[in-house]
């Protein structure tokens, strides 16, 4: 780095938080605005093909602190905790004279071993939080809160940087649990988001020309939404299509007011920063955990490798090294996230982390690293709300091939029951929503042992393992092993 002011760095990080509820990345049904978030792109970068390692909340927070894969890190579901022994790009910063801080969702176990560790102050919701009077986990004891859970993060991380003085840069991880299901408003927002919002033009697919696990997932909004979601019954009257889309009203209005403090919690901290004189010399980066479905499909929820659960939004603005105004398509990840911050402090980065840093392609570095394929795989195999199928699979700029190997191998959180393995393959300049997999067409044979042959060659880069069905004996002492 050429500067020799290394840079504060703002991390706001939000939970199923989908690209097309941001203003910004732009969405033909117009969700929502969210002026203050797009400001980072405005000043920075938007990352329009931002790409997750394994689309669920523990194990994405742990990639993205870790830089590396869920097989390297040990969360692969979301009842696997995190060795938090292991370095960070929040450790490498406090030991190269950060001063660092965590406020808000961890999710990624309790207690000796798996609390925060690398950073100088930190509190924490009890696993996934409470929107309203959240129990915190502090490095000085627990703390009942009264209040909205947004605005208070908030307050707490803005509380602390006030009292950051002198020359050392300063790290604020700011993890919201919003917008994670069951998407409570405060009562300010309650009557935004009145009017019908248009569904999307997949929301009624029957899953035809898909692999068995689009059919056997249960994340229909027209049939799996609860109570506790919907938080009203519907009018009488209704037919089942009718109900459906009654539902997804109910649902996308929480979700979207829900939003709506998030985008002021980032004008706060935007404001802060600004006061304090470090706008220019500060990365304000926002993200989240991973995609969302909005109703594509007809599902809420995320994990399979389809675009909308697999894709993150991704800004970046750093005004005094990043050209404002840029829009990056190249694939790029959560996994990249550490070593690009690290990059920018002049930090070296550790030989186990696996991404790349994203700062040679935004601050136009002639021929800077781009990726050609991107490995990802999901492991919380059938589980018992939603029984999505294990699967791996890689994706390039037109294709991308599931591998569904349907085995929960015994980790937590996952069923003994076990099923057939299956392929899928779609060609993503035709079928962008990803409705028909050509998997069994002849004329992309060529294509797919090309996919075959790139996915194994990255899974041996990752040291990742392609799976082999366990024998009779093996299967017995992983169901043993319970």
């Amino acid at each position: 780095m050429s500067n020799n002011k290394r840079p504060n760095i703002l991390f706001v990080l939000t939970d199923d938080h989908a690209s097309p509820a941001i203003s910004c990345y732009g969405n033909q049904l117009h969700l929502n605005n969210t002026p203050n978030i797009d400001r980072i792109a405005a000043e920075g970068v938007r990352f329009d093909r931002a790409l997750v390692t394994n689309s669920l909340c523990a194990p994405s927070r742990a990639t993205i602190l870790t830089g590396t894969y869920s097989h390297v890190n040990g969360v692969t579901t979301l009842d696997t905790p995190i060795d938090s022994s292991q370095p960070t790009f929040a450790s490498l910063l406090h030991d190269a004279g950060y001063t660092t801080a965590f406020f808000g969702k961890w999710h990624m176990g309790h207690g000796a071993g798996h609390d925060p560790q690398g950073f100088d102050y930190w509190e924490v919701l009890h696993d996934q939080g409470t929107y309203i009077d959240p129990l915190l986990h502090t490095s000085n004891g627990d703390v009942q809160t009264e209040g909205y859970a947004t605005d208070l993060l908030t307050d707490h991380a803005l509380a602390w940087l006030s009292q950051q003085h002198g020359d050392k840069p300063w790290c604020i991880l700011l993890w919201h649990k919003a917008p994670h299901r069951p998407w409570v408003p405060h009562p300010r927002h309650i009557n935004l988001y009145n009017d019908p919002i248009p569904v999307p033009e997949t929301f009624w697919d029957d899953y035809s020309d898909r692999a068995t696990p689009a059919h056997k997932a249960t994340m229909r909004i027209a049939d799996d939404l609860a109570d506790v979601d919907l938080k009203e019954d519907p009018p009488e009257g209704l037919n089942y299509e009718q109900l459906a889309v009654w539902k997804y009203q109910r649902y996308l209005q929480d979700y979207l007011r829900v939003i709506a403090a998030i985008d002021e919690s980032v004008e706060r901290c935007e404001q802060a920063v600004s006061e304090r004189g470090e706008h220019d010399d500060t990365i304000m980066i926002y993200g989240s955990d991973q995609g969302f479905f909005l109703g594509e499909h007809g599902w809420f929820d995320k994990r399979f490798m389809y675009e909308e659960s697999l894709r993150m939004p991704l800004l970046l603005s750093w005004p005094r090294r990043v050209p404002a105004g840029q829009v990056v398509s190249n694939l790029v990840s959560n996994v990249d996230i550490a070593q690009t911050l690290l990059d920018a402090a002049d930090v070296p980065c550790i030989d186990r982390m696996q991404g790349m840093s994203l700062l040679p392609q935004i601050t136009g570095v002639p021929d800077a690293q781009v990726r050609d394929a991107f490995y990802y795989r999901y492991y919380e195999h059938d589980d018992h709300m939603h029984h999505v199928w294990a699967h791996y699979g890689i994706t390039t700029e037109r294709y991308k091939l599931i591998y569904y190997y349907a085995d929960g191998l015994g980790l937590a959180n996952t069923s003994d029951v076990t099923y057939p393995p299956e392929w899928e393959l779609f060609d993503l300049k035709i079928d962008p929503h990803e409705m028909h997999s050509v998997y069994n067409d002849p004329r992309y044979v060529g294509v797919r042992d090309a996919l075959k042959k790139r996915m194994l060659e990255l899974q041996q880069e990752l040291g990742d393992k392609p799976y082999e069905r366990p024998t009779p004996a093996q299967r017995q002492e992983i169901i043993g092993k319970r």
